[in-house]
Formats: C-alpha cells, sequence, structure tokens
C-alpha cells in the first residue's frame, strides 16, 4: 500500500535512552524512500521537555520536539524504556492515550511495551517484550495477553517487540506492511539484516549451537540468496552455491540455524511476495 501525503510518525525520546534503540526507527523509517518510487515518512523525533537529554552513552542529545507531536502523529513509536520499575510520567500516559484513541499506530518496541501497557494500551490485547523481563511484565500487567516466546506481535493497530533486534524485525514489518515487500527488501539489504523474520519466531534458541559446526561453508549461499531475493530460491542452487550435495548442505544448514532450509524458505523469503 502507499500512505498518504506525510505519514508521520513520532519517536518519543527520554531521559537515559539508549541510542541504539533510538536509532532503529530512525534508521529504518529515515531512510530516502522515495528512490524506492515510494513517499518518505516525515520522522520526528520528541521528548517530554525539549533540550538536552542524557543518554545511556555518556553524552546528551538535543531533542527539539515536545510531546505535542504526538497529537497528530500518524504512528507513535516507543523505543525501550529506560527501567521497568520507573513509571512513565503522567504527560507521556496522556499523550499516548490521546493519540491512540484519534487512532494512531502506536509501538512500543523492548521494554517500549512496559510503556503502552501503563498507559492501559494492551489490556486485553496480546503482547510482548524482552524475554529478560518477561515475569516481570506479565505479574505487574495481569490484564495483557502476554506472549514471550515471539519476535513481535502486529495486533492491529498496536505493536510490540522483544529486544534490539526483533526491534528492527518489528520495524521492517511495519515498512512491508506499507509499502511492500521489495521496498522493505532494498532497507534491509542496505543494514545488512535478514530482510524479514516471521513475528511467531522464538526470541532466543535454549540449546546453544555446537561450535563446530562448519557455518563458514554456508556464508557464500545465504549471502548469494538474500541478494536475490527478486529471484526464486531453491534447495539444489543453494547446495551449489556452498559446493556441497543436497543431503549435506540440509543437514548443516539445520544444524547451524536450528530450522531447516525449508522453514527458512518460507519465512525468510516465500512469504515476503
Amino acid at each position: 500500500m502507499n500512505l498518504a501525503a506525510d505519514h508521520t510518525i513520532a519517536i518519543v525520546a527520554y531521559d537515559g535512552i539508549s541510542l541504539f534503540h533510538l536509532s532503529i526507527p530512525c534508521s529504518i523509517f529515515g531512510e530516502n524512500l522515495d528512490k524506492m518510487g515510494v513517499r518518505p515518512y516525515k520522522v520526528v523525533v520528541c521528548t517530554q521537555t525539549p533540550g538536552l537529554i542524557p543518554t545511556l552513552s555518556g553524552f546528551p542529545i538535543d531533542i527539539g520536539q515536545d510531546l505535542t507531536v504526538l497529537d497528530t502523529a500518524d504512528t507513535v513509536i516507543v523505543p525501550a524504556w529506560l527501567d521497568p520499575d520507573v513509571r512513565p510520567s503522567t504527560e507521556l500516559l496522556e499523550s499516548l492515550r490521546r493519540a491512540h484513541k484519534r487512532g494512531a499506530r502506536m509501538v512500543g518496541l523492548c521494554l517500549g511495551s512496559f510503556v503502552l501497557a501503563e498507559a492501559g494500551l494492551l489490556d486485553g490485547r496480546t503482547a510482548s517484550t524482552h524475554w529478560v523481563w518477561g515475569d516481570d511484565f506479565a505479574r505487574k500487567y495481569p490484564e495483557v495477553i502476554f506472549d514471550n516466546d515471539v519476535l513481535y506481535i502486529d495486533d492491529g493497530d498496536v505493536l510490540t517487540s522483544a529486544g534490539a533486534a526483533a526491534a528492527i524485525d518489528c520495524c521492517l514489518h511495519l515498512l512491508r506492511r506499507d509499502h511492500g515487500a521489495d521496498v522493505a527488501n532494498q532497507v534491509a539489504r542496505r543494514m545488512v539484516v535478514a530482510p524479514h523474520r516471521s513475528g511467531g519466531q522464538v526470541q532466543y534458541i535454549e540449546q546453544p549451537l555446537p561450535r563446530k559446526v562448519d557455518s563458514d561453508r554456508l556464508e557464500p549461499a545465504i549471502t548469494w540468496a538474500i541478494g536475490h531475493l527478486s529471484t526464486p530460491i531453491n534447495l539444489d542452487q543453494m547446495a551449489d552455491r556452498a559446493n556441497m550435495s543436497r543431503r549435506n548442505f540440509s543437514r548443516l544448514f539445520r544444524k547451524a540455524t536450528g530450522i531447516t532450509f525449508t522453514h527458512w524458505l518460507l519465512t525468510g523469503y516465500s512469504l515476503e511476495g
């Protein structure tokens, strides 16, 4: 789909924010999308009190817009949160509630889910957050249908994700939803990240991968596949790129990644179309 003109994405910054978490939505939605044939977003970073705000990196950043941006934004993103035990200000919570009530799309990345939950926007909905704080989230917000085994959850007008890598997946999912798979693939390729990971994929693997797996032999094939997402890809092609038989490639691929090649193809490639 093509969005209407000037679709504004408001990204909420706060004292003690992680620059990495802030950079994820800024980087993905701040891409120069007009070169890809679609209308770019208007990305605005805002905070409760404009000016210099401290960051986890030890130096401040200058934010010029206040929370009134949320009153007109089409999408509102809360990128993580400084501490689940720190309650967001009443002003921020009220701003989020107003934005949601008038129809803005709300996104809580990583611990940003705590902020949306504190605003009451997740009551009766399915949501997720970083697995480390999963028990705390479930205990603190019993009205939320909590799912801690997924990367991100798209509940229509409200989305939540797990940790930093899952935040990238969630933002690319939104980009795909708004502008299609080809645009999302191009942005992912520029960032050198996977173009698509299903939201239902587990956050982490309990059993670590064997250290002796020769995953380097898979790298040329996987790199080639990511660079050819617009063309059909099959097992024979991948095996040839890795200079292996189909059987050996399939065995090594599963041992190195924890999933079958077919599953990767379905979740990482076929769903792009």
